[in-house]
């Protein structure tokens, strides 16, 4: 027993570098107006999250289209689109790559305030984020801004990743300490304090920045992303404290965006007069 253990000691540490050494530093988008230039860690395969992305893509419409929810409302669709098709051609400046992805742009009913992008451009809008919130099209803009940038920093594949490592270094951890399942999800627990949502935060504040460049570039008042987050402020119950939440706070995300907001201007100014 006693050479058994150095051996396995030994062999959870080889494999726990091989995960560190598998990790690829990408610098996935270029840095814009904004200048968003955080190099990130990857472990997982950008083909591996374009293809489960697609296949869940595929799922939630089906089902959607199942129950009649899907594009239902023409105008509010046709609505999306016409902003979709001019905030895509600007996601070039971040990254030529995304102007060739598989774009599909649709429209949910649904209740929910919410909207979202995938790895490799796909988008979904629900009816409730544009009922709810009476939304103008320059914040329907931000909003979209905002998850397309999610998709062009690959930030749920950044998140895949950092995941992957965690679980396989808590596990490490776990087993050479010998501390069992309890402490393995206090583990856990602690790495989402420290790590995972800050991480999360810091990627929803690049989402932010990101967006309102995109909808500037495309000719929609970025100022409106302030006016935005002031209504979803508004709209929804009590936020939670802040160090737990996987979200700015309301007040860093509008005093956030108010600054770069003005940042970008000069780009919105300049396409309303291409317009």
């Amino acid at each position: 027993m006693a050479l058994i253990k150095p051996i396995l000691k030994n062999s959870l540490l080889a494999v726990a570098l091989a995960g560190l050494v598998a990790c690829e530093t990408v610098q996935t988008t270029q840095g814009g107006a904004v200048g968003i230039d955080r190099k990130q860690q990857m472990l997982v395969s950008a083909q591996e999250m374009d293809a489960s992305a697609s296949k869940e893509y595929a799922q939630v419409l089906a089902q959607a289209k199942a129950k009649g929810l899907l594009n239902r409302n023409a105008a509010q669709t046709q609505r999306v689109k016409t902003i979709a098709n001019r905030l895509i051609p600007q996601t070039g400046v971040f990254r030529p790559d995304a102007l060739q992805w598989k774009w599909e742009v649709n429209v949910l009913t649904s209740d929910e305030t919410n909207a979202w992008c995938m790895p490799g451009g796909k988008i979904a809008v629900y009816s409730g984020l544009i009922e709810q919130l009476k939304i103008t099209d320059d914040e329907l803009a931000a909003v979209m801004g905002h998850e397309i940038a999610h998709a062009l920093r690959e930030h749920a594949r950044e998140r895949a990743s950092q995941q992957a490592v965690a679980n396989s270094a808590i596990s490490i951890g776990a087993a050479l300490l010998g501390i069992g399942d309890v402490g393995q999800q206090g583990a856990q627990y602690a790495y989402m304090g420290l790590m995972g949502l800050p991480n999360s935060r810091a990627n929803e504040t690049e989402a932010d920045r990101i967006g309102v460049e995109l909808a500037a570039r495309a000719g929609y008042d970025p100022k409106a992303a302030v006016t935005l987050w002031q209504k979803m402020s508004k709209l929804g119950g009590e936020e939670p404290m802040k160090f737990m939440s996987t979200h700015p706070s309301s007040a860093d995300r509008i005093a956030d965006l108010t600054v770069y907001a003005q940042r970008v201007d000069p780009l919105y100014q300049q396409a309303r007069k291409g317009r």
